[in-house]
């Protein structure tokens, strides 16, 4: 079927935030003397903050305040959100469609992050909608934040693309019906600068 919109995942697709998310992670259990693993952290991608909190903190026999720990991560994200970068290949693929074809961005972090990350990189105006934690109640591996995404551009579900880079949004993705792309397949050169028009 032919394409009619883009549906873009933002930490990890559009911007190359994944590593400081793993610092921001590290640091804060750290604090609360757990250590938080590079491969757990990549196994629970697209997974809201407060329910990462959950799970590690149950993993290591830890109670915490997840909605609290969530906050604190966020926080030392935000610290360090001068170290997010573009990822080129993906960014390229919204450029060539911005204007042409509706756009959205759907993530499962927070929207203060998002819309920092985005509009820092001069992207957040590609985007018709962008949505988040906030936006739907059930996250990735459910379907609802593209679909949503879906309603709020006006296309059909099944003439829509996802671009993700984690096994639980593509899991959403197939769960919608939508076309999807993996862009851990693609190549890429860090550092591009979106701005750089």
């Amino acid at each position: 079927m032919p394409i009619q919109a883009l549906i873009f995942d933002c930490d990890g697709t559009l911007v190359d935030s994944m590593p400081v998310h793993y610092q921001a992670w590290s640091e804060t259990f750290a604090r609360h003397g757990i250590d938080f693993t590079e491969k757990v952290f990549y196994e629970l991608a697209g997974t809201p903050t407060d329910r990462i909190a959950e799970i590690v903190g149950a993993a290591h026999g830890v109670v915490l305040d997840p909605v609290a720990l969530a906050n604190e991560k966020d926080a030392q994200f935000m610290r360090q959100t001068d170290r997010v970068q573009p990822r080129a290949a993906v960014v390229a693929i919204a450029r060539a469609h911005r204007g042409r074809m509706p756009m959205a961005v759907a993530s499962g972090s927070a929207r203060v992050l998002v819309e920092t990350e985005l509009s820092e990189l001069g992207l957040l105006d590609w985007f018709d909608a962008v949505l988040c934690a906030e936006d739907v109640e059930r996250p990735k591996p459910a379907p609802d934040i593209f679909l949503t995404a879906a309603r709020r551009l006006g296309v059909a579900p099944e003439y829509c693309r996802v671009y993700e880079d984690a096994d639980l949004g593509l899991q959403a993705a197939k769960a919608a019906g939508m076309d999807w792309v993996d862009v851990r397949t693609l190549n890429d050169t860090p550092g591009e600068d979106a701005r750089d028009e």
